[in-house]
């Protein structure tokens, strides 16, 4: 077994600055709002390295050469990248008052959990079959499909111990742990949308949720029976149904809509290693012009992510993702009584047509039409998609940078910004690549019946009606979070206008927004003040293990060693965190472990030569320098299925299986 040096006596080192990959990249995120450089996310390594770093090995049993290898993915569950995609569903929030029974609990329920290979094979079957009759639902094809996510106090319930050895300050750790309740201030859920309202995530500790079980099926009688038989399982267990949510797509011509009457989730990412390239452009999906293909690291912890960054995420986290739910109540006539009124004093100040309706103004808050058309595509007047286009495949904002087509204000602008964001005003827009690391995968669903007062009681403004939001990625700081906080309740986002852009008017808190439109002097803005019409209800946070995870928690077992995942890299300064032991390469080039005083344990001994490390997918640790050539490396090449884990305990180890190839500990 090859061991490390031992470190030279009389050589004492404090060490950088207790400083996270986590929260290096909470810093890089809060940057976008001030300057992103390209080189916040790193580049391959130069050219002419004898070392490189590779995305994410596929699964086990996956084949090296599929070209969509997360496609046949057993461990990882089927809503994080194929999706459920089903008209009815609905979440039980579950809490649990003890450990053992909650354990028989979840070993009972494994076998039903859907992974990602099922839902996407069947996904792929329905949507040929759809085609083949004219874009009308297959009636024969039906499923019901299980989720299962935990959530900080249920992972802690079922694994009988703290998950995180350490939850560095701006980390997805510390959020996770954390939850959304005691986040809701930097979320903007005050006023009404504050926890003290909330229908689930705000309970006191001893009625915590636990788990949040999610079911999803073709036919609501199927699903009712399943919500019973699930109902009844988890009573046998001793457990309390917290809440349950109902979701359902809206019927008739409101299908595929939200309660406002806008075509939603469209714009969904792609995924590298699941969805088919174009080969013309190598990056977006066929069929689906505009839409770019993100590493699937950005949604499946263990994967490649945006700049080979690494995870910094315990060994149990591999495979799976974060999950954010939110109970989200539109106040459908409020919010369109505002439209109309804002609309009035824009033609009263001519800056919308005399004859326009309020549909035209709604339109440009949410950002599209509402067959699904981006405004920015057909400003005038809406066009509905051919079919079996993609809305989205000619948008891009770069051409329009003061929002004249779509305003900088727009619900959609300000999620996704595309090619358009311009961090400083007169200076080029960011490319669309440079955000790839701030996407979410969505699987929202309406809840309640339509307004439409006209079909009875029910129907009216009494009716408790909105949108069940759900959204999974790698990194809830990075990714939810900032979109929310720096994003769509930011109201200088994009910053440095004059008058301020506002904050989301779809979603985010009571804004001045500016109206902007263009003049013969160059441009003009209008004020618009929006109240606040999509209110809170509820939130939580919670992950989504892979299902070996899942098995390991039925044992009460957790792996809580952090795991650097092949192909990512390590920078100078960067460190990942197990609590009493941290890895990190320090400034002066030096790759090393250092114990909670920040004393080095250990380390390369190169002489300062160290650029960046990289795990490979072969199995083996290298410490490279600028050029890209080795300047050491652990020796234990052409182990393919290697595990690199900085274990709590003090060791940093690579392991096949239960054998140690190489390690380095303070000892």
């Amino acid at each position: 077994m090859a061991t490390a040096p031992p470190q030279p006596p009389g050589c004492p080192h404090a060490g950088p600055a207790r400083r996270t990959v986590a929260k290096a990249a909470a810093l890089a995120a809060a940057g976008v709002t001030t300057g992103l450089a390209p080189a916040a996310w790193a580049a391959p390594a130069p050219a002419g390295a004898v070392v490189t770093g590779t995305p994410a090995a596929p699964p086990a049993g996956a084949a090296a050469a599929d070209p969509l290898p997360l496609r046949t993915d057993r461990h990882s569950q089927g809503d994080i990248l194929a999706g459920f995609r089903k008209d009815h569903a609905c979440l039980l929030f579950l809490h649990f008052r003890d450990a053992a029974k909650a354990r028989q609990w979840l070993t009972r329920l494994l076998p039903s959990i859907s992974t990602t290979e099922e839902v996407a094979r069947f996904n792929k079957a329905f949507s040929q079959a759809r085609r083949r009759a004219g874009g009308i639902d297959p009636e024969s094809m039906s499923r019901l499909w299980t989720g299962l996510s935990l959530t900080h106090p249920g992972l802690r319930l079922f694994a009988g111990k703290e998950p995180f050895p350490a939850a560095p300050p701006g980390s997805s750790a510390e959020a996770f742990t954390q939850g959304c309740a005691a986040r809701a201030q930097q979320l903007g859920d005050t006023g009404t949308s504050a926890p003290q309202s909330w229908l689930f995530g705000a309970e006191e500790p001893a009625r915590a949720v636990h788990a949040v079980l999610s079911l999803a099926a073709d036919d609501p009688e199927r699903l009712a029976a399943a919500v019973a038989e699930h109902r009844d399982g988890a009573g046998g267990a001793g457990a309390t149904v917290l809440f349950r949510q109902d979701g359902a797509t809206l019927p008739g011509d409101l299908r595929g809509h939200e309660h406002f009457g806008f075509a939603d989730c469209i714009s969904q990412p792609g995924v590298r290693g699941f969805d088919e390239p174009d080969p013309a452009t190598g990056n977006t999906v066929l069929g689906k012009p505009g839409t770019r293909l993100i590493p699937a690291g950005e949604f499946v912890v263990g994967h490649e992510r945006v700049g080979q960054r690494p995870a910094a995420l315990p060994a149990w986290a591999t495979g799976g993702a974060f999950q954010v739910v939110r109970r989200l109540a539109q106040d459908v006539p409020g919010w369109w009584t505002q439209v109309a009124l804002r609309l009035a004093e824009l033609q009263r100040a001519g800056s919308a047509p005399a004859d326009a309706g309020r549909e035209w103004l709604g339109a440009r808050l949410m950002g599209r039409w509402p067959g699904g058309m981006p405004v920015a595509l057909c400003p005038a007047a809406e066009r509905l998609p051919e079919p079996g286009q993609d809305p989205d495949a000619e948008l891009d904002y770069g051409a329009d940078p003061n929002g004249w087509k779509m305003p900088l204000f727009a619900h959609i602008r300000k999620g996704n910004p595309r090619g358009g964001l311009v961090l400083t005003p007169g200076r080029p827009p960011l490319g669309q690549a440079e955000l790839d690391g701030r996407r979410l995968m969505r699987r929202g669903i309406p809840y309640g019946p339509v307004y439409d007062p006209e079909l009875g009681s029910g129907h009216g403004p009494e009716a408790s009606r909105g949108l069940l939001f759900v959204c999974h990625q790698a990194d809830l700081v990075g990714q939810f979070e900032l979109v929310a906080r720096k994003w769509l309740n930011e109201p200088d986002f994009p910053p440095g206008r004059t008058p301020r852009t506002g904050a989301d008017p779809v979603l985010g808190p009571d804004s001045p927004c500016a109206f902007e439109t263009p003049s013969q002097s160059g441009g003009r803005a209008d004020t618009l003040y929006f109240g606040r019409y999509v209110r809170t209800e509820g939130s939580v946070y919670a992950f989504s293990p892979s299902l070996p995870v899942l098995r390991a928690l039925t044992a009460g077992e957790l792996d809580d060693s952090i795991e650097f995942h092949a192909g990512s890299v390590l920078r100078p300064d960067d460190v990942l965190d197990a609590g009493k032991v941290r890895l990190t390469l320090e400034s002066s080039g030096e790759l090393a472990l250092l114990d909670g005083e920040g004393r080095r344990t250990w380390h390369t001994a190169t002489g300062g030569a160290g650029h960046d490390a990289v795990f490979t997918q072969d199995g083996e640790l290298v410490l490279r320098t600028a050029e890209g050539r080795p300047a050491w490396s652990s020796g234990t090449t052409g182990h393919p299925q290697a595990r690199l884990l900085l274990r709590p305990g003090g060791e940093l180890a690579i392991v096949e299986g239960d054998r140690v190839l190489w390690k380095a500990s303070a000892s």
